[in-house]
């Protein structure tokens, strides 16, 4: 699907179908957020923030329209045997939170257990970042990343630590910068069993233990 189409956009989890706006209706809004910013959409330093906001948004919210189960289809299955953990850390991730769209900036850690195939790591990044470029709750987009893998790889177990700083906090509200919430999501074997699941915190550092 093109994003820049004034047509009807999917909300693949949701399974909601709203219309989506045409380029000059959306930075239409985005002048009258500035009106009611308190400031004049017609002077010179703002004439083209509109066009600036709705590119960014293009970029910022492009996960509406990749799909990532998609980019696991691609697998090996020449790995002789290999049946111990993949773990990918420290994939940094910028998502927005969808009650305030402010940003949450943190970083997620990915590990799972095939069974006979295994996936290209850059695509584990892929799926925190498909799931990452919308308007999210961590706690959500946690289960989100797990569930695909689980379901598209059909490994013995899935595991997702993500960290992340919400701006709605730090910037607004309560004020409090460097607050990092933590959440995890633990699928087959990491749930089942707590050594597996202790040594995929090791080797991630365990956030949820760092004073």
């Amino acid at each position: 699907m093109n994003i820049h189409d004034p047509k009807i956009k999917t909300d693949r989890e949701a399974g909601i179908s709203v219309p989506r706006p045409t380029r000059a209706e959306a930075e239409d809004a985005v002048r009258t957020l500035l009106r009611w910013a308190g400031d004049d959409p017609t002077r010179e330093g703002l004439l083209d923030t509109p066009g600036r906001v709705t590119r960014g948004y293009e970029e910022w919210f492009r996960g509406y329209d990749e799909d990532p189960e998609a980019m696991l289809q691609r697998t090996f299955e020449e790995v002789e045997g290999y049946d111990e953990m993949v773990v990918l850390r420290d994939i940094r991730y910028e998502s927005y939170c969808e009650h305030h769209m402010a940003p949450i900036i943190g970083k997620a850690h990915v590990g799972y257990i095939p069974t006979d195939r295994v996936v290209g790591i850059s695509k584990l990044a892929r799926v925190v970042d498909a799931f990452a470029k919308r308007l999210q709750v961590q706690e959500k987009m946690n289960a989100q990343i797990a569930n695909t893998l689980q379901e598209v790889l059909q490994p013995q177990g899935v595991a997702v630590v993500l960290e992340g700083e919400h701006h709605c906090m730090s910037t607004r509200g309560v004020h409090k910068p460097g607050v990092s919430m933590v959440t995890s999501t633990m699928l087959g074997v990491f749930r089942q069993d707590r050594e597996t699941r202790r040594e995929f915190m090791a080797h991630i550092g365990n956030p949820t233990n760092r004073g």
